[in-house]
């Protein structure tokens, strides 16, 4: 006694829905507002004197290394807030 196929019951039709393209939904508007606080999750080659730097004032060191960098590109959100890269701490995170 043979048990169920397991095998579709017209695999031309299972082969072709496999390259047909997805129904998706209205594409985004290029005018909308871009998230400007969103983060990405990298994975960063850095010296081990610079991490131990970032990371000798305890938690916040991924904040205080990203603090830096945006100030090293010119991107610093706060302005002039009188704060170098060194100098930011636990205690002055914003």
């Amino acid at each position: 006694m043979a048990g169920p196929t397991r095998r579709p019951s017209d695999p031309l039709k299972a082969a072709e829905s496999l390259f047909k393209p997805v129904p998706r939904g209205p594409a985004p508007d290029p005018r909308a507002p871009i998230v400007a606080a969103a983060r990405e999750t990298v994975s960063l080659r850095i010296d081990r004197d610079v991490l131990d730097h970032f990371q000798a004032d305890g938690p916040g060191w991924q904040d205080r290394i990203n603090a830096a960098l945006r100030a090293a590109a010119g991107l610093d959100r706060s302005g002039d807030s009188g704060k170098r890269p060194e100098d930011l701490n636990a205690t002055n995170d914003d």
